[in-house]
């Protein structure tokens, strides 16, 4: 009777056979009876930074490409306790500028080793709401663009879940924020076109719930009223294109003209705004009508464009939430700091920045 080799004295290539005739899965511990290895061994291969000599890292590669193995995460979870996974709270989807905070947002995230779990939300009073599909994803921190009440903050820290506020300033809170300035980048703008002689201001501000929008409308109106100018002509819009439009529209009922100057909540909004006045309204732009906006979205800079706008450092910006984030990961008990940004004003042709030149007495 012929006796068959014991699985000790099978070649590697007779064992990678083997395995991938049972048709199932490929463990880490197939990979590591091929490499020759430990299972702990090939563990400690696929997690970065751990400590491997050159030569079994070498083994185990091989003998992983060769049975096509992929680590399991799932199973990775459960032994180190962390899904390596991040949530992102991203509200009004329909904003040109939240694609540019969103990409820079999860490349940052990728750099931490983690990868982002996106969860959408018309408008950031549905927040709760997605906050009870966040906790079926056992997520290992949280970076949210909307505006968190006590008790869902509460709710985060009783998951012991480390949250950072983005782009959202929570005042009297002791959540971890990264924000740009959006208060006194509604005060910048505005003083630089009264400057410039502006007198009649219109605002078209965001949604009334969103924290961003009344930021700048406050900074703005504020401004306005501390130069001695008079209040603006204020309509209310959905950061969509359409709002621009109807906004003009709306404030040169309540003045019963065109004012001197329009300040967009965004430049979306702006674009609406912009494309009335100069298409419908037959106005020239920026003769007899300015037109500003926020955020510096790619369109805003197209030559028919040229909007003139605010520019937040979305790169900078990311990056310090995301490197926040990881560190109230490896630390939960640290601080929870606040980063702020200013913006820069983006001088495009929309808006006339200063004073117009008067003739000379004969």
């Amino acid at each position: 009777m012929t006796k068959t080799k014991p699985p000790q004295a099978l070649s590697a290539a007779d064992q990678k056979a083997a395995i991938l005739r049972e048709d199932r899965r490929v463990t880490s511990y197939d990979v590591a009876m091929l490499a020759g290895v430990s299972q702990s061994a090939v563990s400690r291969c696929f997690k970065p930074g751990a400590s491997v000599s050159k030569a079994t890292y070498a083994r185990v590669m091989q003998a992983a490409e060769g049975l096509g193995y992929i680590p399991n995460a799932a199973a990775r979870s459960l032994i180190t306790r962390r899904s390596n996974t991040v949530a992102l709270l991203i509200s009004n989807a329909s904003n040109l500028y939240y694609p540019e905070a969103l990409s820079e947002l999860s490349q940052q995230i990728t750099r931490h080793g983690k990868r982002a779990l996106l969860f959408t939300m018309q408008s950031e009073s549905d927040v709760g709401e997605i906050l009870n599909d966040v906790w079926q994803y056992q997520v290992d921190g949280v970076i949210a663009a909307a505006a968190l009440n006590e008790a869902q903050i509460a709710e985060c820290e009783r998951r012991r879940v480390p949250l950072v506020v983005f782009n959202r300033h929570l005042r009297d809170s002791h959540v971890a924020s990264v924000f740009c300035d959006q208060y006194e980048a509604g005060r910048m703008l505005a003083a630089r076109l009264a400057a410039a002689g502006h007198r009649q201001f219109g605002i078209i501000a965001g949604p009334e719930e969103s924290l961003v929008a009344s930021e700048r409308r406050r900074g703005a109106t504020e401004k306005l009223l501390e130069l001695g100018l008079p209040a603006p002509a204020l309509a209310y819009g959905c950061f969509d294109y359409g709002s621009g439009a109807h906004g003009l529209r709306q404030i040169i009922a309540q003045l019963g003209r065109a004012p001197d100057a329009i300040i967009c909540g965004n430049d979306v909004m702006a674009l609406g705004c912009l494309d009335h006045a100069r298409h419908e309204l037959r106005l020239d732009v920026p003769g007899d009508l300015s037109v500003a906006g926020f955020d510096a979205v790619e369109p805003s800079n197209w030559l028919s464009y040229n909007l003139t706008t605010l520019r937040q450092p979305i790169h900078k910006m990311a990056l310090a939430a995301a490197d926040l984030l990881a560190s109230l990961i490896d630390a939960p008990c640290g601080s929870a700091e606040k980063r702020v940004f200013a913006p820069q004003l983006i001088e495009g042709a929309t808006a006339r920045l200063t004073p117009r030149r008067t003739a000379l007495a004969a």
